[in-house]
């Protein structure tokens, strides 16, 4: 996946945005910071998400974070694979790893999202 192609939350999850789905995972800093992912709670296809706000847990054996929305609307998809294996997310979090698909809700916007740029340099600015 070509991460300049895709949005990204100041708390490392990234959506690549294609018509009303964002494909949502969290970004290989995150990984780095999780060290390995044990266990994953995401959300029953159906549900509800708001932007900023949690919609699962990821866990590793340092600790446990949640996992926020980018994106208001509908989870439309849950990678099955993931649940099953959380291991997945250690080796490609772009790629095999992402979690969830949500249908945007009508109005939703991304403006509030960080290009690759901004996102590169809150990581710098925060070390």
């Amino acid at each position: 996946m070509d991460k300049s192609q895709l949005k990204y939350l100041p708390s490392h999850e990234w959506a690549a945005i294609e018509g009303k789905i964002a494909t949502v995972g969290i970004t290989s800093y995150a990984v780095e910071q999780l060290t390995d992912v044990t266990h994953l709670q995401l959300p029953a296809i159906g549900k509800a998400v708001t932007a900023g706000k949690a919609f699962g847990e990821i866990e590793s054996v340092k600790a446990v974070f949640d996992l926020n929305s980018p994106v208001t609307g509908t989870v439309a998809e849950v990678n099955k694979a993931v649940q099953q294996d959380p291991s997945l997310i250690n080796s490609d979090s772009y790629g095999v790893g992402w979690m969830v698909k949500i249908e945007m809700a009508p109005g939703a916007t991304t403006d509030h999202l960080l290009d690759l740029a901004a996102y590169e340099k809150q990581l710098a600015e925060s070390h």
